[in-house]
């Protein structure tokens, strides 16, 4: 029986997605050969750009562009990859829309809320798919822990703790290009470029917060002018709190979740390869509290040890998702209008540190935006970039 609706039509049609990927550095050349080893059913790497014809040189027999303008508007495509430096996002992804192409942004979407808003606003078509690389969603890990949270087996949350240290990086990482670790090349440091991931996961699991106090330490272990080492508190509506920490200046590191409600706690901690720890109490803590003739006693509790094999299929997943969204109209893991979410946390949490208090969420976008706009017009710091070092990192 044949379909009356266009778009079902050409799904129908269609078998394979035809992808241009702009930027071809670290992501980007993983996300190519990726695509080029047939990970991705139903993608075919069709072109390619990047300003740096060097780096387009080891893909023989794909299209090649030196303007990412010409690469949106070629029939060549379907689809767009955008994996440039960070304010690139906003524009590339915008214009990618408005041609009427498949768009799939890396993180983080926009630099900051106004240009999420502006961003967002050009997918006027919703029969485009449009995805953000959140590749951390397909973890077990934070899946099942979704799961336990929207089950209501937690309970309501009361507690978050997220340490996230093991994000640690040299000298080297910093000097190889002049656009890191800068506020005019990448708009912040950690939180915009390491801490996408788990400050989506942290909206994606727990929502997000009414207030945000933040501590952003500027070059605390390296020679940039932005941040990275950041302790931030989070209040929420119910009563929740939350602590996020994060840098990039400390090894080993560590990556420790920690997540206490009614019924008990849940600790993620990925150094240690065992899976989800559950210590589930047997009666939620507060009825416990209330109707317990004790005053030493506790909850009588079982200790579950939750398995998880692996860490999911990451990026190949995520494209894979958006390869089965354009053909067969497949939900997104991530949707790219959530990712202002986890933009706007990273910009609620510079915020608070730059007044040195409390901000309170929404921001002001149009402030923030102001704000940064100064710190890059009076910036005076010379950025050092090693050409040997540039040339190992693409």
């Amino acid at each position: 029986m044949s379909s009356s609706n266009p778009e079902e039509k050409l799904r129908i049609e269609m078998n394979t997605v035809k992808l241009g990927i702009i930027g071809v550095g670290n992501m980007g050349t993983a996300h190519a050969n990726n695509i080029l080893a047939g990970k991705v059913p139903g993608l075919e790497l069709a072109a390619l750009c990047d300003h740096k014809p060097e780096r387009l040189e080891g893909f023989a027999d794909i299209a090649k562009f030196g303007s990412a303008d010409e690469l949106i508007a070629s029939d060549k495509v379907d689809a767009i990859l955008v994996a440039t430096p960070h304010y690139d996002h906003t524009t590339l992804g915008a214009a990618t829309l408005q041609a009427g192409k498949h768009l799939l942004v890396e993180k983080p979407i926009s630099v900051h809320k106004a240009d999420c808003e502006r961003l967002i606003a050009a997918h006027t078509d919703k029969n485009l798919v449009f995805a953000a690389m959140f590749n951390q969603r397909t973890d077990p890990h934070y899946t099942k822990l979704r799961e336990l949270i929207e089950s209501g087996e937690l309970g309501e949350i009361r507690r978050v703790v997220w340490i996230i240290t093991d994000w640690f990086r040299t000298h080297a990482y910093y000097a190889s290009g002049g656009w890191r670790a800068t506020w005019k090349g990448e708009g912040g440091g950690v939180l915009l470029n390491q801490c996408p991931h788990q400050l989506d996961l942290w909206q994606w699991l727990f929502g997000m917060p009414q207030k945000v106090r933040a501590f952003c330490q500027i070059a605390r272990y390296h020679d940039i002018e932005v941040e990275d080492d950041v302790t931030a508190y989070m209040e929420y509506a119910s009563g929740c709190k939350g602590v996020f920490i994060t840098t990039t200046g400390e090894a080993p590191g560590t990556n420790r979740l920690e997540v206490t409600g009614e019924r008990g706690r849940v600790i993620i901690d990925t150094s240690t390869g065992n899976g989800i720890a559950y210590d589930r109490n047997e009666v939620p803590m507060t009825r416990f509290s209330e109707t317990t003739e004790g005053g030493f006693t506790k909850p009588d509790r079982w200790h579950v040890q939750i398995p998880v094999k692996g860490h999911g299929e990451q990026h190949v997943g995520i494209m894979k998702n958006f390869t089965q969204a354009i053909l067969k109209g497949t939900p997104l893991i991530a949707p790219a209008a959530e990712g202002i979410h986890s933009v706007e946390l990273a910009n609620a949490m510079l915020h608070s540190s730059f007044l040195g208090e409390t901000v309170e969420l929404p921001i002001d976008a149009a402030a923030y935006e102001a704000r940064l706009k100064d710190l890059i017009a009076n910036s005076r710091f010379e950025k050092k970039v090693e050409e040997k070092i540039s040339a190992d990192f693409r």
